[in-house]
C-alpha cells in the first residue's frame, strides 16, 4: 500500500467526520434562525398586544360616548 492510498476504513471515518461537521453547520444554522425568528415574533406579540389596548381604549371612549347620547334622548323624551 503506498503512501498516497488510503484504506476503505480511513476513507469511512473520514466520510462520517466531514457527514458530523455538516450536521453541526446545519444545526447551528437552524438555531440561529429559531433564535431570530423567536425574537421577530416575540416583537410581532408586543405590537399586537399595543394595538389591541388602543383598540380596547377607543372602544370604550366610543361606548361612553353612545352612552351619554343615549342618556341625553333619555332625558329629551
Amino acid at each position: 500500500m503506498s503512501a498516497s492510498t488510503i484504506s476503505v476504513d480511513e476513507f469511512q471515518a473520514l466520510e462520517q467526520k466531514v457527514l458530523r461537521a455538516v450536521e453541526r453547520e446545519a444545526r447551528a444554522t437552524a438555531e440561529t434562525e429559531v433564535a431570530s425568528l423567536r425574537e421577530q415574533l416575540a416583537a410581532q406579540q408586543s405590537a399586537t398586544e399595543s394595538e389591541l389596548n388602543t383598540l380596547n381604549k377607543e372602544r370604550d371612549a366610543v361606548r361612553l360616548r353612545v352612552e351619554k347620547m343615549l342618556q341625553q334622548m333619555d332625558e329629551l323624551l
